[in-house]
């Protein structure tokens, strides 16, 4: 089996440089960069199996490179960050990153986040050569197999997360999944990952679903609960 590669971007070279060699031992593939730009360079050239992108970098901080791989690429990124304020873990996951972790943190909860994204990945690609399988929902049309949502005839600009949260979601209508549920079903995380995610991504989703997000139709909330999936 090939070996996966994973994009380290991340400026402190003693802190790339054990992610590098704990990837290593693990079987990974690993490339460094150390700013902003060449990050990009390399996230766009050497199309990397998923990418860590720390947040704070030189030339170009990560919110800028995670926005711009996004323009073109699908791939997954962890963003690393050294700060703790829910604004700049938003804006991460609202410029496309999968998610978010905050440093400092152990080797074992960064393997298994990279593994966890990885395995989604491989999974989205095998279920994406198998064409079309259109299921119609109110105004949308979903492409389960292709990752593909229109509304009104019009696609719609998904994450891939935010695409496997509608799947997951429509595919077991009106069952109410709480956050930690959908964390460890969607993301792919047992123990680890941040509930606070899965709100986000649930109002990024409703923002490109609703025709008003603040009274939606479709990914609805169990109050005190979680969130269910409701045909209009």
């Amino acid at each position: 089996m090939e070996s996966k590669k994973i994009l380290i971007v991340e400026d402190e070279k003693a802190i790339s440089d054990i992610i590098k060699f704990n990837l290593a031992k693990e079987g990974f593939e690993a490339d460094t960069a150390y700013d902003g730009q060449d990050g990009l360079e390399k996230a766009l050239a050497g199309k990397p199996d998923l990418i860590l992108l720390d947040v704070m970098l030189p030339l170009m901080d990560g919110f800028e490179v995670c926005k711009r791989v996004r323009e073109s690429s699908m791939v997954p990124i962890l963003m690393l960050t050294a700060k703790e304020e829910e604004v700049d873990k938003v804006l991460g996951l609202e410029l496309g990153a999968d998610d978010y972790i905050t440093k400092p943190f152990g080797m074992r909860e960064l393997i298994a986040r990279i593994r966890a994204n990885i395995r989604r990945t491989d999974a989205q690609s095998n279920e994406g050569e198998n064409g079309e399988n259109l299921e119609k929902i109110g105004n949308l049309t979903v492409d389960m197999n292709r990752y593909e949502v229109r509304k009104d005839g019009k696609i719609l600009d998904l994450t891939l997360r935010e695409f496997e949260l509608l799947k997951y979601l429509a595919e077991r209508e009106d069952r109410v999944f709480s956050r930690e549920q959908l964390l460890e079903e969607v993301w792919g995380y047992e123990y680890y990952g941040d509930i606070r995610t899965v709100d986000v991504t649930v109002r990024r989703l409703r923002e490109k679903l609703e025709d008003d997000s603040s009274e939606p139709k479709y990914i609805m909330t169990k109050r005190g609960v979680g969130y269910y999936f409701r045909r209009p």
